[in-house]
Order: structure tokens, then C-alpha cells, then sequence
């Protein structure tokens, strides 16, 4: 079973990593105006560690934003043969938030129906068309995902090495066909920060079935992203504020730290 975060041991340390969560999360919140009074926001939780983090993050900004907001907590689930959402929605109970169960048949389509070769972009499209469908059934008007920021930097690595463009996902996205706004409030938060906060706080993770979780492009830029930070300290952070300062649609210089 999941716990809150207030009922763990060496509180002053746990307060410290929970209140950087925090900060940065309003930082990201504040500087890309993601958040409005009166919101309603779906927050796509897969059970991993980063949407479990920003489920976290949203709920304790919740308790104190200026802009008062409510949250809905959606799951996907894939048809996977083992995802188990017993976890994500005792959590969700225990924070009271709202849990809503998505059933669908998405994995065996892809897999064993079509045999894609790129399952990948399939997979995440039909994903996020039931994520979308399920938010607006629920009358929500935004809905969050948990983007942090290696994950920036690694899809415009992506579209360097694939595309031939500097490009990355925007901080907040409308969708005109589904009247539904994205926003990826972690984009200030480090992956080295979310597997901290995960570790401190015990968090309960559920391991992904997909058949090839791992083996993706996704993958290949982490892993690149790693290597490249390891030979030149530093590099992570020049890239991530090259993106905020390239002309990139929805991205704007920031004005001291972002980490």
C-alpha cells in the first residue's frame, strides 16, 4: 500500500525533497501559466514513477495555489496481460482524489492484430486518444502529463538526430479538435530529482508490461543524453536552456535558475 507523504520517517528530509518538488512544479506552473482558477485537471497516471510524482506534486500545489483547482485521476490500461491498478487507486483514495479505470484493448491491437513495426507512435497516440476522450467525459478542461525535464531534452534530441530540426514538445498544448489544454507541469524537474523523491518516499511502482519496454528510440536518447552529460558536466542544463531560448513555439526565456 502506498502512504502519504506526511506519515513518513526523517520528516525534516522528506520536507526538504517534497517542498523542491513543490517549488519547481509552481515555478514551471507560474512561468508557463498552466493553471487557472476554476480547472479542471485529468492527470494521466500510468503507475510509474514520473506521472506518480506529478500526481504528488499537483495534489500538495492544490492545497495552496492562488488559482484554486480540482484534479481527476484517469488510468489507461493497455490490455497488457498483468497491469494490475489496485495500487494507483488505494493511493488515489488515500489523497482523495477521484480514480476513473480506462479499460481498452490498445496493446493486442497493436501487437497481435497489426504487428506494427513502430508500435511505439501507435501505441502512444491511441493512448492519449483514450486519456483525452475519458478527460472530457469527465468535464475536465485541462489534463497533465508527467514530462519532466530530461524528457525535453532527450525529444529534442530526438528530432535533431531523426527529423532534422530543433524542436521539442511545448510546456502547454491546445487541442482545438478535443477543447482540451495539456500541460506538463514537471518540466523543471530533473529525472535524478523524480527517482529521488520515488526512492525517499517509497513509491509503489508498476512495472510497465509492454513487451518492449526499453527497447525503444526514447531509450537510445537517455541513454545518449547520459553519456554525453557524464563527458561534459553541464550539458543538460546548456541544452534544456538552448530550447527556452530557441524560438521553439511555446517556449520563452526564463529568468534565473529553472533546477
Amino acid at each position: 500500500m502506498m502512504q502519504k507523504v506526511s506519515k513518513f520517517k526523517d520528516g525534516k528530509d522528506e520536507k526538504m525533497k517534497l517542498q523542491k518538488l513543490l517549488s519547481l512544479t509552481r515555478k514551471a506552473v507560474d512561468e508557463f501559466q498552466l493553471i487557472d482558477s476554476g480547472d479542471k485537471i485529468a492527470v494521466g497516471v500510468s503507475g510509474g514513477k514520473d506521472s506518480l510524482t506529478m500526481l504528488y506534486a499537483l495534489h500538495g500545489l492544490m492545497r495552496f495555489y492562488p488559482n484554486p483547482f480540482t484534479l481527476e485521476v484517469i488510468t489507461v490500461d493497455l490490455g497488457h496481460p498483468g497491469f494490475q491498478s489496485d495500487k494507483i487507486q488505494a493511493l488515489c483514495e488515500s489523497l482523495g482524489i477521484p480514480f476513473t479505470l480506462v479499460k481498452t484493448d490498445i496493446g493486442p491491437i497493436i501487437f497481435e492484430e497489426r504487428k506494427e513495426s513502430n508500435p511505439c507512435s501507435l501505441c502512444a497516440k491511441m493512448r492519449k486518444g483514450a486519456l483525452n476522450t475519458a478527460a472530457k467525459e469527465l468535464g475536465c478542461n485541462k489534463i497533465a502529463y508527467a514530462h519532466h525535464k530530461d524528457d525535453v531534452v532527450e525529444t529534442m534530441l530526438l528530432s535533431l538526430i531523426y527529423e532534422g530540426r530543433f524542436h521539442t514538445f511545448s510546456p502547454k498544448t491546445y487541442l482545438d479538435r478535443m477543447d482540451l489544454t495539456v500541460i506538463r507541469p514537471l518540466l523543471f524537474v530533473d529525472e535524478a530529482d523524480v527517482i529521488g523523491f520515488k526512492n525517499k518516499y517509497q513509491l509503489e511502482i508498476e512495472k510497465s508490461p509492454c513487451p518492449i519496454d526499453g527497447y525503444t528510440k526514447r531509450q537510445y536518447a537517455k541513454e545518449l543524453l547520459r553519456d554525453i552529460t557524464k563527458e561534459n558536466p553541464g550539458t543538460k542544463e546548456r541544452m534544456f536552456t538552448a530550447i527556452c531560448n530557441g524560438n521553439i513555439p511555446g517556449w520563452h526565456p526564463i529568468q534565473g535558475k529553472h533546477s
